[in-house]
């Protein structure tokens, strides 16, 4: 029986990070989650992970920095953003760079949960 995806969720804020675990667990998805953009990178099973939901506005590297340097890489991983502070720019600005969806905290959970379902379809675990 093959396991469920693994969701990434890059967050400062401990009580999101949480919730969004329990959404992501709740829907049938594995969770990791991470108080920062240097934890994910530097732990070993980050790799495994088939989506990463990563918080834009974080202490010393920000969800776009790490949204950066995965491209950089060659990481393929599908990446959907959350914030809190309202900022369209910014927004179209990761959309255009490739995000998958971009939610504003507080966000729809039903919302949330499809757009990882989406990021999912067809995505061959094998690759990084």
């Amino acid at each position: 029986m093959a396991s469920a995806p693994t969701v990434a969720i890059v967050d400062d804020d401990e009580a999101v990070r949480s919730a969004t675990a329990g959404l992501m667990r709740s829907a049938g998805y594995e969770a990791r989650t991470y108080a920062s953009a240097f934890e994910f990178l530097h732990d070993s099973y980050s790799r495994e992970a088939d989506c990463l939901i990563a918080d834009v506005q974080m202490p010393l590297m920000t969800g776009i920095e790490l949204h950066e340097s995965l491209i950089l890489a060659g990481w393929t991983i599908p990446v959907i953003f959350i914030t809190a502070f309202r900022d369209d720019t910014i927004r179209d600005r990761m959309l255009s760079a490739g995000a998958l969806c971009f939610f504003y905290k507080p966000f729809d959970g039903d919302s949330m949960v499809q757009c990882v379902q989406d990021a999912l379809v067809g995505r061959d675990r094998s690759q990084p």
